[in-house]
């Protein structure tokens, strides 16, 4: 039975963990050799297992340890331990979502500021400015559709200018039908 690259997709991870019986794993090497896609998700998948493998093993801090343990043995305690002002203050900037915000938020301006013609190298306060971004915006989108606008009829005038010289000239159109 020959294996598709739906069915490689699903048996990748028991193929990587070698869980797989050996006729069935015969199969999915076989179709691994013979499928370029295949063998180059197998190359991904498995050099993704090896960076995991090799990842070190995360130690719990000692106090959680502890606290996990009295509460297992004795039930919850009823005194509740404060985290210094430190992480308490630091706590919400350090998580994820706020770094990925503050992230977002300057590859907003720098999108805003590359499509306004704002050099970074140039960038003063007064250029994040909210009511001088947008109007500078809007003047660079009405360049553009005016360039635009400009470069059409411009070829439509070629193309008129062209289709009166070959009247007068008495030369068949382009794409005309000869007599």
């Amino acid at each position: 039975m020959n294996v598709t690259c739906t069915e490689f997709e699903i048996l990748l991870a028991d193929w990587l963990d070698a869980a797989l019986a050996p006729d069935r794993n015969a199969e999915v090497e076989g179709h691994a050799a013979g499928c370029p896609a295949c063998a180059e998700l197998a190359r991904d998948a498995a050099g993704a297992v090896a960076l995991i493998e090799r990842a070190m093993a995360v130690e719990p801090p000692s106090a959680l340890v502890n606290r996990i343990l009295f509460e297992a043995t004795s039930g919850f305690s009823r005194v509740e331990t404060r985290p210094s002002w430190f992480v308490r203050w630091l706590g919400p900037i350090l998580q994820p979502r706020f770094s990925m915000g503050i992230a977002m938020t300057a590859l907003s301006l720098v999108m805003m500021g590359r499509y306004t013609g704002i050099e970074a190298r140039q960038l003063k306060p007064s250029d994040l400015n909210p009511a001088m971004i947008f109007p500078a915006m809007e003047d660079r989108a009405l360049r553009v559709w005016n360039r635009t606008v400009k470069e059409y009829e411009n070829l439509r005038l070629v193309y008129d200018v062209q289709s009166r010289l070959q009247e007068w000239s008495g030369a068949p159109a382009e794409g005309a039908e000869q007599p």
